[in-house]
This record gives C-alpha cells, sequence and structure tokens, in this order.
C-alpha cells in the first residue's frame, strides 16, 4: 500500500460518511481514480464534487488535481518486495541487516515522494530568513530536533531545541514575527508539540511541522507541513524507519538553506569546522 493509500485507510473511520464513501471507493480501484475527472468521481461515490475537494484538503492537497498526480506517481512505483520487514524472532545477524536496510531505504524512498516541493521551498526560505528558530520535539522526536540544532548552530542560526514541555510553552511565548518554530512529531497529536506550536502561532511566528503523513492536528496548524512516511507501523520497531524518515528531511532542509544561502554559510561552516579543529588539538596535547 502505497503511503497516500495507507494515510486515507489509516482516517477512513475519523471522516464524514460522505468522505468515506470517496474513501472506500479510493481504495477499492486507486488506479481508476486517477483517469477520471472530479464530477465523474463524484457521480461515481454518489458525492458532490465540493466533497472531493474538501477530502483532498483534508490530506493537505492543494485540491483534486494535485492529489491525483501524487497518487498516480505513487502507483507508478512499484513497492519493493521487503518493503517493511518487521523484527522476528531467532533471525540471524544476515536477515537483520538486511532487514533494517530495507526498512530505511524504503522510509527515505516513501518520504521523497511525498515532499511538496511548494512546501519545502518556503520552509527553507523561513528558516533561511529567520531571526531566531524553536525547534520542539520530544522523545523519538526530540533526537530530530536536536540533530537539526547542531546543524543550525554552525551555520550561525539564532536557535535552541527544547524537549521540556514548559520550556516549549516559555520560549514560543516570547517568539514574534520574523521567528520561526518547528515541531516535530510522528503522529502529530502529541499535546505538548501541539501546544508549544499554537502558543508560537499565537505570538507571530512563522509556524512549520514535521509529521507523518497523514490528517493530524499539528500538521493542520502548522503555516507550512512537511511530512514523513507514514508506513511504519507497530511498537517493536522503536520508530526506527520513521526516525530515519525524519532525518532525511531535517537533512533536506539544511542542504537547501546551505544552497539558497551559499556565501552566507559555508564560510561559517568552515570555520566552525576549523575551530572545532583547532580545539582537538589543544585538547589532545594536553593529555
Amino acid at each position: 500500500m502505497t503511503p497516500i493509500l495507507h494515510a486515507v485507510s489509516s482516517h477512513l473511520e475519523t471522516l464524514s460518511a460522505q468522505e468515506r464513501k470517496l474513501g472506500e471507493y479510493i481504495l477499492e480501484a486507486p488506479a481508476s481514480v486517477v483517469h477520471q475527472g472530479i464530477t465523474e468521481l463524484a457521480n461515481a461515490c454518489g458525492i458532490s464534487p465540493s466533497t472531493v475537494t474538501r477530502f483532498c484538503k483534508t490530506f493537505h492537497f492543494k485540491g483534486f488535481p494535485d492529489f491525483k498526480m501524487k497518487l498516480a506517481s505513487e502507483l507508478a512505483h512499484k513497492p519493493a518486495e521487503n518493503h517493511y520487514q518487521d523484527i522476528i524472532a531467532g533471525n540471524d545477524l544476515q536477515k537483520i541487516v538486511e532487514a533494517m536496510e530495507a526498512n530505511h531505504v524504503a522510509s527515505i524512498t516513501d518520504t521523497t515522494r511525498l515532499l511538496d516541493m511548494n512546501q519545502l521551498s518556503r520552509a527553507v526560505e523561513a528558516l533561511c530568513h529567520a531571526k531566531r528558530i524553536d525547534l520542539y520535539g520530544v522523545a523519538t522526536s526530540s533526537i530530530v530536533a536536536q540533530d537539526f540544532y547542531q546543524k543550525l548552530v554552525r551555520i550561525g542560526k539564532n536557535c535552541t531545541a527544547f524537549a521540556d514541555s514548559h520550556m516549549q510553552i516559555t520560549s514560543a511565548s516570547s517568539l514574534s514575527e520574523g521567528d520561526v518554530a518547528l515541531a516535530i512529531s510522528y503522529s502529530g497529536e502529541t499535546p505538548e508539540t501541539i501546544d508549544a506550536l499554537r502558543c508560537a502561532k499565537d505570538s507571530g511566528a512563522t509556524t512549520l511541522s514535521l509529521t507523518q503523513y497523514s490528517n493530524n492536528s499539528l500538521a493542520s496548524l502548522a503555516d507550512t507541513s512537511l511530512f514523513s512516511s507514514s508506513l511504519e507501523e507497530g511498537m517493536r520497531r522503536g520508530d526506527m524507519a520513521s526516525r530515519i524518515a525524519q532525518l532525511h528531511v531535517i537533512d533536506i532542509l539544511f542542504t537547501g538553506m546551505v544552497s539558497l544561502e551559499f556565501q552566507d554559510f559555508i564560510p561559517k561552516l568552515e570555520t566552525s569546522y576549523q575551530n572545532v579543529q583547532i580545539y582537538r588539538k589543544i585538547q589532545g596535547g594536553q593529555h
């Protein structure tokens, strides 16, 4: 199942009765949908064209043409046979290595297909021009936030990563126009992260989110929403593939920033690297 179809299937019960009809139709005949017009599809489901449009926006598409284009792109890529392997008792190390490789490659590939270039460009520009950047994330998402924090510090950005919910709100309260808050939550439903991003938005900051691809609260709240693959399920994997997918997006954001402001960021990146090397030599000489 592709990321889009997986998201529709996962959230079928949360949709209105009319939207659920459309969701069920899409799941039953996705290949047919990409060849239908909006009126034809609406008639086939016994709903109005406006319901189709509303459904598409619920899942963060600009409209039906955008939905069709991205669904067609996903359907054109056949999933690998070893797509998202689970942990199995007694597997030898060779099989574990192969399974982890398959899961991580699949998560990166699926995430790349989900990226909206317009949303991504908006996020990169906002981060480049931000006076100050707040990064919010708890549990596994806090590790992703910390990874982005250490990257941004190296290019001289004024930023902080917060895992503590009280500090998230405290910092968000002091943001203003020209600042950026990026909230990271795989589920998109982490209460503390939602509260922090809402506070940042109320303070006038530009808000970004990074979540699984789904109809979730955090993505709906953010000015710009970015998504990672949502195909990993279950507790036993420990969010391994989802973390890799989020880090993939973070690396894209960082590289996009450096590329956009190359003349400004590359000298800072080089200076930070050289200073670390000097410090290591000094410390090495003291032992």
